[in-house]
């Protein structure tokens, strides 16, 4: 094919980030686009292959039967190029570029991860790497794996996901715990019955199965972070888990209290995750021989 025949690389990335956010408004943020210019690369994408690739309408967004085919391809080629971009990096000599990671919220004071010591290791061998931490939810570390717009991310993570490589790390210790606020605070002998009977707060990612893998039927409250769990807890009107590092010091300063620790602690196993095909890259390999390294040593 001619060169001034083939398919601009730009128009490929926006047909993706479209598909990837249902229409045209999603994927404004992610392309940083207006929706007018938006439009105007996929009626030319759509002006080059000769067919249509998706509808829109009353209906909603919906791609084609063309149009999913092509997605196919699309993601095949956007990924080889990251490939390459990747591997050119890596033959500059300086090893530089972007290294992407994601991690929950609230684990910087996680001895038993010791993240802050993992990037200063990391950083001291990569010097020209530009680092790009972000904080995720496990649903958004998995699908930026899946879309490589993350290289590697940290994290709780229920299942297993095709073209996914998951491996453990080590286990947070979890608590239900209640404020110097909340009426159960002085009792001395609780009931399993008094804490069901409190509002929970609990994390959106949270579904029915796993409040009743800790005992509840339902939440009264949902957060997206660490923090706003902490602070509706420590409103007095909900009990909720915390990691057991992120509490430690309110609980000595006697703010919160862990609720029957027999009964509703429990252990949630953190892993690294990275996609399938990619490990033999030289920062997930250094990265993953490192967190590798630093949780089994804190577990001896």
């Amino acid at each position: 094919m001619r060169p001034d025949k083939r398919i601009n690389i730009r128009l490929l990335e926006v047909f993706v980030s479209v598909v990837q956010n249902q229409g045209y408004s999603g994927a404004q943020q992610d392309l940083n686009l207006t929706t007018s210019a938006i439009s105007n690369y996929m009626s030319d994408l759509e002006s080059h292959v000769g067919f249509t690739l998706c509808q829109r309408g009353r209906a909603g967004f919906s791609l084609t039967e063309k149009g999913q085919q092509f997605l196919h391809q699309s993601i095949k080629l956007l990924d080889e190029m990251n490939e390459l971009e990747r591997h050119a990096e890596a033959l500059k000599g300086d090893l530089g570029g972007t290294f992407r990671i994601a991690v929950l919220d609230a684990t910087v004071m996680d001895e038993s991860l010791s993240m802050p010591e993992v990037i200063r290791q990391f950083c001291e061998r990569f010097p020209a790497v530009h680092l790009n931490l972000q904080i995720r939810s496990p649903y958004e570390q998995v699908q930026g794996i899946l879309n490589n717009q993350l290289d590697l991310a940290i994290g709780n993570f229920p299942s297993s996901v095709n073209n996914v490589v998951e491996e453990k790390l080590y286990r947070e210790q979890h608590w239900l715990y209640c404020s110097d606020l909340n009426p159960l605070f002085d009792i001395k002998q609780i009931t399993r019955e008094q804490v069901i009977k409190c509002g929970l707060v609990t994390r959106s990612y949270w579904n029915t199965a796993d409040l009743r893998k800790r005992g509840f039927g339902h939440s009264t409250a949902t957060v997206e972070s660490m923090e706003a769990q902490l602070t509706l807890i420590l409103s007095g009107k909900f009990v909720g888990y915390l990691p057991e590092h992120y509490a430690q010091h309110l609980v000595k300063s006697g703010r919160l209290r862990p609720l029957l620790p027999s009964e509703f602690g429990y252990q949630a196993p953190f892993s690294l995750i990275f996609r399938r095909g990619r490990s033999k890259e030289v920062f997930i390999r250094t990265m993953r021989e490192l967190l590798i390294k630093q949780t089994s040593e804190k577990a001896k």
